[in-house]
């Protein structure tokens, strides 16, 4: 198992669902909750995004071959949309959307907005498409990819119930600056993806 390519997978995926940047919205939508129905809420969360994000680092290359369109087209694709999630990320219009998405509460959020769409959004899937992708059908490689993505979700559940301390100890700005530290790894990442997919399309540019 390739550890540095396991290691690039939890950082690209940490960036994209952004447990830190997860975190105030978390308060916002259980602003009006006890501790223990804001855990129960979390849980939940956390279990419906993994449910769905699974579904796609297993199914979604297959789902892809069936539409007719190739792992290179959608790397090269999967690293564009990551990339304008970054600009949105260092222009702070991600952190906007999601609370403009935030507002739309339910009486049980956790479904709806929490883990779809904001734990288990567009850059979250394609993203496992994508990681899983390079592993070429290698079970014990998309295997790992799995257990990263796992590990995210994890760290996102344990900010969610940490939500109230972490937010006095960074504040608003210091989650800012996170993010935005955050944004500028994962346009790099995004850039990587796309050069990768080029590089499989033309592979005499190597």
């Amino acid at each position: 198992m390739d550890y540095a390519f396991l290691i690039s997978a939890f950082v690209t995926l940490f960036v994209v669902i952004d447990p830190i940047g997860m975190t105030p919205l978390f308060l916002t939508l259980t602003a009006d909750e006890d501790a223990r129905r804001r855990r129960t809420i979390g849980i939940r969360a956390c279990l419906v995004a993994f449910g769905v994000l699974t579904l796609f680092g297993v199914f979604g290359e297959a789902v892809l071959g069936f539409v007719g369109i190739s792992m290179p087209a959608f790397r090269i694709a999967g690293g564009l949309l990551l990339f304008l999630t970054a600009l949105e990320m260092l222009f702070e219009k991600r952190s906007k959307r999601r609370e403009d998405q935030a507002e739309e509460e339910r009486p049980d959020p956790s479904v709806f907005p929490l883990a779809i769409p904001l734990v288990a959004g567009p850059g979250g899937i394609a993203s496992m498409i994508l990681l899983t992708g390079q592993m070429n059908g290698d079970w014990l490689g998309i295997l790992g990819v799995h257990l990263v993505m796992a590990a995210v979700i994890a760290l996102c559940l344990v900010l969610f119930l940490l939500s109230g301390l972490l937010e006095r100890v960074l504040g608003r700005t210091g989650i800012n600056v996170v993010s935005r530290l955050l944004g500028m790894l994962l346009a790099a990442l995004s850039v990587q993806f796309v050069i990768d997919g080029i590089m499989q399309l033309m592979p005499g540019l190597g």
